[in-house]
């Protein structure tokens, strides 16, 4: 689906008002309001709305979310460990299946304007491939509206388990994007041989890798280095990508030297705005020319109560934990939010390199927009207007009730449905 759309007036970022033309799902311009005499395709009126990259969701657990059913409370024990054990006691008893809580999650997360999504999905001995599977299912109803990346994600490591590598094979063989990893040294306590295992998938099916780390202070930049050398030793620069990343919160002295390698190397972050002790040094990623995306991780999942679905959410959570305040800092958060993730998925998208950018609206950049009505790029991360329509591949897929007038063809109607 890569359509033609003429979209009147709009602000760009929150500049003057524009008329965007897309030819085969890309722009073809920007012009001046009614300076387009026959424009191709559908025209949307966008009344004056603010109009932003699509959100960008890029560390995303379909799988596990319990979005819009009644709320649990936490039953787990403290701890990474205590949250993955209680995941695995009560994934079963939730009141649907993995392939509906993922469906429902993933058609809030677009109604809310995020089009460009990687979600991990869990292989571990006890589920095998069945979140995988739901997860799969989640992504082929939403085919038209979405692009969606899946993880094949060992939440319970590799090698405690027998037969993980062989169900996360199985994973790759049957549509998995990428392979996961998880703290080498804290869950399979044999970095080695884990960061072996992942990149030797990576390597026989030829895909990237995203690996959680939580591991903390100089254990975290222990295998981060660990990670990069195979990085170097395999070429896989490009095409890794190190969720979480805590150990760069850690303010330790070697923290400057590690972030030069991971742009060398070309290694991306991506994180879910963590709070204190996870705050990322986002401005000298930046600097470095590191790539940066957010994603809501879980969502009223058996790991946590937080995540509602709406990436604008995320972005002020990020610009809030950064303690950001100025509207180039807010403004960043949410091009980290936005146009950064984008950027993770496809490597052809320049990186947000420094405060200012605003990036999405060049001729060839891809048409994913989100429309809502807002005076600024700040005012919409504070304000989070709950109106929003949303722009794939040249197409709208979700519209808010005061655009009534325009038609969406095919499945796709207003926002939620």
């Amino acid at each position: 689906m890569s359509g033609n759309l003429h979209i009147t007036n709009v602000r760009p970022w929150g500049g003057e008002p524009v008329d965007v033309t897309i030819e085969k799902g890309a722009i073809a311009t920007v012009s001046a309001v009614g300076t387009v005499d026959a424009p191709m395709g559908p025209v949307l009126d966008g009344g004056g709305r603010l109009i932003l990259p699509a959100l960008s969701d890029v560390h995303l657990h379909l799988d596990s979310s319990c979005l819009g059913l009644p709320f649990r409370a936490y039953t787990g024990e403290p701890g990474r460990w205590g949250r993955i054990m209680n995941d695995r006691a009560n994934w079963r008893s939730a009141e649907r299946s993995v392939a509906e809580r993922a469906t429902f999650t993933l058609a809030t997360a677009i109604a809310n304007g995020a089009t460009r999504i990687r979600t991990h999905a869990q292989v571990d001995a006890d589920s095998k491939l069945t979140k995988f599977e739901g997860v799969l299912a989640a992504r082929e109803r939403y085919a038209d509206a979405a692009d969606v990346q899946i993880v094949a994600f060992p939440q319970v490591g590799i090698l405690l388990e027998p037969g993980v590598f062989d169900l996360l094979d199985a994973a790759l063989r049957g549509g998995a994007d990428l392979i996961g990893g998880i703290d080498p040294c804290e869950i399979d306590r044999d970095p080695v041989r884990h960061l072996d295992a992942v990149f030797e998938l990576a390597e026989r099916h030829q895909v990237g890798a995203d690996i959680h780390l939580h591991e903390a202070g100089e254990l975290g930049l222990f295998t981060l280095s660990l990670i990069l050398e195979r990085v170097e030793a395999l070429g896989m620069q490009g095409r890794v990508t190190i969720s979480h990343a805590r150990a760069l919160a850690s303010g330790l002295r070697g923290v400057p030297a590690t972030i030069e390698r991971l742009a060398a190397n070309r290694v991306d972050i991506t994180h879910a705005a963590g709070g204190s002790g996870w705050e990322l040094p986002l401005l000298d990623l930046a600097a470095a020319g590191v790539r940066v995306g957010v994603g809501m991780d879980g969502q009223r999942d058996y790991w946590s109560p937080y995540g509602n679905g709406d990436m604008l959410d995320r972005a002020w959570q990020l610009a809030f934990v950064q303690g950001y305040s100025s509207d180039p800092q807010v403004e960043h958060a949410l091009a980290v939010a936005t146009w950064g993730g984008a950027s993770i998925l496809d490597h052809d998208l320049p990186v947000l390199d420094r405060l200012g950018l605003h990036p999405g609206f060049a001729s060839g950049d891809p048409a994913e927009f989100v429309l809502m009505d807002a005076v600024s790029p700040t005012a919409a991360v504070m304000d989070r207007p709950a109106e929003r329509t949303v722009i794939h591949q040249g197409a709208v897929v979700s519209v808010d009730t005061a655009l009534d007038g325009f038609e969406i063809p095919g499945r796709w109607g207003r926002a939620g449905q």
